[in-house]
């Protein structure tokens, strides 16, 4: 299986630390709002990825955090904090906030189909964890305590402090983007824990050996990850925006606190979802669009996934609602062909099994995947039986529910055409029957004449 690493920013081939179980940790949620269709994007990426190690024939052990505490609305040590912006905009407890959005989060997972992770791991479950990952890296070297209180990261101690990012080739600075900080010995430098906070009193607090406050955003997916993993796994995913500021400084810290190198062996980060006028979808912004906008347009989140699938994880995807309906119809029409199917399942058919395992082995290239797909589909050289067995093969990586009855919806002026029809068929008048079906055809639906009637489907 090949896999493009960031860290080495190319592709190489998969090799998991333990041959037994492939260690996964994937970039949860922010619970202050709800996902919009954007985060989903990256969502959908990873649980692809978990499909199709596990459809190579790996054990995957998949842990996902669930960020509640300590994220400020920006990456770096700045703005607002994310769970009070939330609290005041509702009115609600920053409890009460987290909670709501955790359930909102799981409820668009399972509509999307996404498969479980194993471990969900909520950040205010363990500070503890946290602690002590700070004070490995204050008894490595790797932190000191500010003026105000607060702990920080020394950037300068770590010497490979950027390498993923390539923050050096870029002639960048990770502190470029840092308001200026004067408790801090370099802008590089960010926050382990908080004891003073710009903003006044946060509801969230514990105690700590450096005072009561609240941890920095970086610290909580390098202390669960190891917690969950261990202190070197296989793979960490995210969205293509934590290269440079958070992804980064998890490798600063889990790699400071346990002195072992690589923390992680692969990296992978999915690309953006962008809106006809090239802006990336942003909660802050008028672009912000959910799954039940979605649904409330009259969208099956499933249609949401077959879209996704169109394009490379690595690939910016342009979102349209054209483009969207393109997707709902090519799904239709494939549950569609699927149930003609019938429901007798065959043998996999080997051939396209071993082309399908190629594309997904391919850093996942899901458009090739499902080309293969609707090739297996139209091949008459292949039996009903066998394409439904492969399809359904097929569909544990692409998570379509192909086998699941389809419901649409037949417009008035179908059914009124094949009201017309029927009774041109009760009076035996079938040049009128057919001249019927051809309008019908025309607009899209096809007919099947039953022995209790007829009916109509989309083509």
């Amino acid at each position: 299986m090949q896999l493009y690493n960031t860290l080495t920013r190319q592709k190489e081939e998969f090799k998991p630390v333990d041959p037994s179980e492939v260690k996964l940790y994937t970039c949860g949620p922010t619970v202050y709002n709800y996902a919009h269709i954007g985060n989903l994007r990256t969502y959908v990426f990873e649980d692809i990825l978990r499909r199709a190690l596990e459809f190579e024939g790996y054990l995957v052990n998949h842990v996902m955090n669930i960020t509640d505490v300590g994220h400020l609305t920006s990456d770096a040590d700045e703005g607002e904090d994310k769970m009070a912006k939330g609290a005041k905009r509702e009115g609600k407890t920053v409890w009460e906030i987290a909670e709501y959005y955790t359930d909102a989060f799981m409820r668009d997972m399972e509509r999307l189909n996404l498969v479980e992770p194993h471990i969900k791991c909520k950040a205010t479950d363990h500070i503890q964890e946290m602690i002590d990952q700070v004070k490995a890296l204050e008894e490595n070297g790797y932190a000191y305590v500010a003026e105000n209180g607060n702990v920080y990261f020394d950037t300068a101690a770590f010497k490979d402090y950027g390498a993923m990012a390539q923050l050096d080739k870029q002639n960048l600075e990770a502190g470029a983007r840092i308001e200026v900080d004067d408790n801090k010995r370099s802008p590089n430098d960010f926050a382990l824990w908080f004891v003073t906070s710009k903003h006044g009193d946060q509801d969230m607090q514990w105690d700590s050996p450096w005072g009561r406050g609240f941890p920095g955003w970086h610290i909580e997916c390098s202390a669960m990850s190891t917690r969950y993993l261990g202190e070197q796994f296989d793979i960490h995913c995210g969205g293509i925006d934590h290269i440079p500021v958070h992804h980064t400084n998890e490798i600063a810290q889990a790699e400071g606190a346990t002195g072992k190198s690589p923390w992680v062996n692969t990296w992978l980060h999915g690309n953006f979802l962008v809106l006809e006028d090239d802006a990336k979808m942003a909660k802050s912004g008028e672009n912000f669009l959910t799954l039940q906008a979605l649904i409330d347009k009259g969208y099956d989140p499933l249609e949401y996934r077959y879209f996704i699938l169109n394009a490379h994880y690595r690939k910016e995807l342009r979102f349209s609602f054209d483009n969207l309906d393109a997707a709902k119809t090519a799904l239709r029409k494939l549950k569609t062909k699927v149930a003609k199917l019938g429901d007798k399942e065959g043998t996999e058919n080997a051939k396209y099994i071993e082309e399908f395992s190629a594309a997904v082995s391919d850093d996942l290239n899901m458009p090739q995947a499902l080309a293969i797909t609707w090739n297996l589909i139209d091949d008459d050289k292949v039996s009903d039986e066998d394409k439904l067995a492969t399809i359904k093969k097929f569909d544990t990586v692409l998570g379509l529910k192909l086998d699941e009855e389809i419901h649409f919806e037949i417009p008035a002026e179908v059914q009124e055409l094949l009201i017309e029809r029927n009774k041109a068929r009760e009076d035996k008048d079938w040049a009128k029957s057919d001249e019927l079906r051809d309008k019908i055809d025309e607009l899209g639906f096809e007919v099947h004449d039953l022995s209790g009637g007829s009916e109509v489907r989309p083509k």
